[in-house]
């Protein structure tokens, strides 16, 4: 008879946090359990769609883009509801509140629930700037410049080819042979 100590637990009959069937209650976490629940950081960040992969998540907390209170986190930091997290998205800093500590990806409809959009209105009004002014910002040496960025390039090339430039044997001669002759 096999010993019963060494066998996994059967989870079937445990409810776990986020299972399927246990749906998104709006007063408690997922599942209906109770609202002090808690989520790894790369987890939540992917389930409140932030980030399209939860590899995404983690490299943009490795990276130090994603902060809670000033301070850069990993990705397996837990996060509860009431924390409010900054997502560094250049070219503006997005600041969300957790309603819901949540480890499992939740329909678009759902997500109000889950988060809160904090993000102040001055950096809005940053990214409408940056999208009015047209700048493509490219890190220098990505690679080769961009058609319309060759010809900017060539234009700007040829009116400063057509400023003349004086170098050290321009004679400022100012009137002082008159004085000589006389």
């Amino acid at each position: 008879m096999p010993n019963k100590s060494h066998q996994k637990p059967n989870h079937s009959t445990l409810p776990l946090e986020g299972e399927r069937g246990g749906g998104l209650s709006l007063t408690g976490g997922v599942g209906g359990g109770s609202a002090g629940l808690l989520a790894r950081l790369d987890k939540w960040l992917w389930a409140a769609r932030i980030f399209k992969t939860r590899s995404m998540a983690a490299a943009a907390c490795k990276r130090g883009q994603v902060s809670i209170g000033g301070a850069q986190m990993k990705p397996s930091r837990m996060v509860k509801a009431g924390d409010v997290i900054d997502v560094r998205k250049p070219p503006i800093t997005y600041s969300f509140r957790i309603l819901q500590a949540i480890e499992h990806r939740v329909g678009a409809k759902l997500i109000p629930q889950i988060l809160e959009n904090v993000t102040t209105p001055e950096q809005y009004e940053l990214l409408e700037m940056n999208r009015i002014s047209g700048f493509v910002g490219r890190a220098r040496g990505t690679g080769r410049p961009t058609k319309k960025e060759r010809r900017a390039l060539d234009d700007f090339a040829d009116t400063a080819a057509d400023i003349p430039i004086f170098i050290g044997d321009f004679d400022f001669d100012l009137g002082d042979d008159d004085d000589d002759e006389e």
